[in-house]
């Protein structure tokens, strides 16, 4: 394997300054196998935004090999007091595919998140459209509590320790920052103050490689993994069909969403579409190719990023086995 096309790019987007800084990994199911920095050290910590789903819906999915939950667990068996004017029914799989229906705040919202889950209102009947969503994942976090007795992000620290992916935090302290947040629409510490499990984690590229590491070994049949291989099938098999997908996600962008993985099996604009994973407002990627053996991450930092597109740096991966 060589991934000097895939660090190139890195490189050139770094340099022209269309991003402030960069780490760029891949990971086999042997381990990772490479990982460099561009303007900031291979282990510095970045926010991670809506690669957090991802890692939320993990903790969810091992509460539902437990026994304590599954797909179809309606959110009221939590939170009573949701939905009293809605005449459907929200599912733990419906937040999980962004068909929930549940009306979107701003991601740096003032109120809390519980609060905005309880009194926003619908946007679409549960199961009809698809349009995506943060919130939703504070009604997967009250499930996950109900069901094991234990926060969600507790739950998700404890499982990604086991996996060496000590990292992974809720504390902005160390971080690198994303210096342009203002500019896309973001004040950055009220965003952190949320604590949002669909967006709040920090992390290092190294924590998210010992996650793809942890998956591809799963696909090969480990059964002493963070999931069973029939857990993870549940998490990649596409929960969106052929519903109406709203914006910012519409349909020509080729995706399904599964249990809180992006599934771009009809990405236009990639070589190898048997691929997972996540990306995050700020930049931040992780994919996990199954069929090829590899996952890679991107950390960055940069809220607007004119002429950069990431689908670039997964061609080059893939090219580079």
């Amino acid at each position: 394997m060589t991934f000097d096309a895939a660090f190139d790019w890195a490189r050139r987007h770094v340099q022209a300054e269309r991003l402030p800084t960069a780490v760029v990994g891949m990971a086999t199911a042997d381990g990772i196998v490479d990982l460099e920095g561009f303007g900031a050290a291979t282990d510095a910590v970045y926010p991670l935004f809506s690669i957090t789903k991802v890692l939320t819906g993990i903790t969810a999915a091992r509460a539902i090999e437990r026994g304590l939950l599954t797909p179809n667990t309606p959110l009221t068996d939590a939170l009573p007091e949701f939905g009293g004017s809605r005449d459907d029914i929200v599912r733990l799989w419906h937040l999980a595919s962004h068909t929930s229906g549940i009306a979107e705040p701003a991601l740096d919202t003032a109120v809390p998140l519980r609060q905005e889950l309880l009194t926003r209102g619908r946007d679409f009947a549960a199961g009809t459209a698809s349009r995506y969503s943060t919130l939703a994942f504070e009604g997967i976090a009250a499930l996950i509590e109900h069901a094991t007795g234990t926060p969600w992000d507790a739950g998700t620290l404890a499982w990604a320790a086991e996996i060496g992916a000590i990292g992974l935090t809720l504390d902005a302290g160390r971080s690198v920052g994303v210096p342009d947040a203002a500019a896309g629409g973001l004040d950055l510490d009220r965003f952190h103050a949320t604590r949002a499990p669909g967006a709040g984690l920090l992390g290092r590229a190294e924590d998210l490689l010992h996650l793809g590491t942890e998956l591809l070994r799963i696909h090969r049949g480990s059964r002493d993994g963070i999931l069973s291989p029939a857990g993870l099938d549940m998490m990649v098999r596409p929960l969106t069909g052929d519903i109406p997908r709203l914006d910012p996600y519409p349909p020509e962008r080729g995706q399904d969403w599964g249990f809180t993985f992006n599934l771009r099996s009809r990405a236009p604009g990639l070589i190898d579409r048997d691929v997972y994973g996540h990306g995050g407002w700020a930049g931040t990627e992780f994919w996990v190719h199954p069929g090829a053996g590899v996952a890679w991450v991107l950390l960055t930092n940069a809220a607007v990023r004119p002429g950069v597109d990431a689908d670039e740096l997964d061609n080059a991966v893939i090219a580079g086995l």
